[in-house]
């Protein structure tokens, strides 16, 4: 067995992950149709995760906001940690578990899209944002790292990346970011011919 340095070794865990992840595509394609059929209605994503999951999330509303690949209408996603005036006076007077379940309540409507990123799954302010979507009608998604994990048992579809470092599962919840959105576009592009 040949051993390669760490930067090499890295590339080596992607490509092994990526070849498991692939087999995923289903999922992503099926979330970014329907993503396109509650946004057009005029519904929203919710998205949230903590630390480099946060930077995911946001990058996934920053897309369908803005646009993906080719110029489209935007639509309504926000990404829950970016206000930060909002997310430091929820974690101050109720507790750094409401931060996300909190701003759910008040976003989230029925028949919307919450989409929970995590590398554990077991993040308790993402369980708790889980739950009150749940509550409130919405729909749960789920990117987690391997499985089980609670976070893939409290959301209605999880998709799974089977790796054994978190960087390379945060590497890959962008390859499913960026499939959610070329899904997304083709369907919307489909709908607008």
């Amino acid at each position: 067995m040949t051993v390669h340095p760490p930067a090499v070794g890295h590339c080596d865990e992607l490509l092994d992950a990526l070849g498991q992840f692939r087999a995923s595509a289903h999922i992503t394609e099926r979330w970014g149709s329907r993503l396109a059929d509650v946004l057009s209605a005029g519904g929203r994503l919710l998205a949230a995760g903590n630390g480099g999951s946060a930077a995911q999330a946001q990058h996934l509303t920053a897309e369908l906001v803005g646009r993906y690949r080719d110029d489209r209408p935007p639509f309504s996603a926000i990404a829950l940690h970016a206000d930060t005036s909002s997310t430091t006076a929820i974690a101050n007077d109720y507790g750094v578990d409401e931060v996300f379940a909190r701003q759910v309540r008040a976003h989230g409507r029925p028949g919307d899209v919450l989409m929970l990123l995590s590398t554990s799954g077991a993040s308790a302010n993402l369980l708790s944002a889980a739950d009150a979507a749940r509550a409130s009608g919405l729909r749960v998604w789920a990117l987690t790292g391997p499985a089980p994990n609670p976070l893939t048992a409290g959301s209605d579809e999880a998709l799974c990346v089977e790796a054994t470092s978190a960087a390379t599962v945060q590497e890959l919840h962008l390859v499913a970011v960026h499939m959610v959105c070329a899904a997304f576009d083709v369907e919307v592009e489909r709908r607008a011919a």
